[in-house]
């Protein structure tokens, strides 16, 4: 999802202008064009990249309990991160567009697992 986004396109494309991404600099000093993994998921020097992550291996990416507490910290601390450089309001609206992009990825895997797994029955 990185690669194919806004995020990923513009690293991609300057990733080796040391103009606009100077590996060199340590992470918390850097002042890249475009935010890299490490920006968001080892924000403040945290190496624990499930700290910001938005997939719950407890829980199951599509059927996640939106309203549960744990996911409320995390949303908390994911539009923080996007306030670095975003309003809050453009970072709460992205999380839930890809929220519902996630349940959507979720119904139509569900639905394509059980057509395969009628083919399985019906011998084919």
């Amino acid at each position: 999802a990185y690669d194919i986004g806004l995020h990923g396109t513009v690293y991609q494309v300057n990733k080796w202008d040391p103009k606009q991404f100077d590996w060199t600099k340590k992470l918390a000093d850097a002042d890249y064009v475009g935010p890299t993994c490490q920006y968001c998921h080892m924000r403040g020097g945290h190496h624990n990249v499930q700290r910001f992550g938005t997939v719950y291996t407890s829980m199951g990416m599509s059927m996640a309990d939106r309203g549960a507490p744990i996911w409320k910290e995390k949303r908390d601390r994911w539009t923080s991160v996007c306030d670095d450089c975003h309003s809050p309001r453009f970072a709460n609206e992205n999380l839930q567009a890809m929220d519902e992009s996630v349940k959507d990825a979720g119904l139509k895997y569900r639905e394509t697992f059980k057509v395969a797994e009628d083919l399985v029955k019906d011998g084919v």
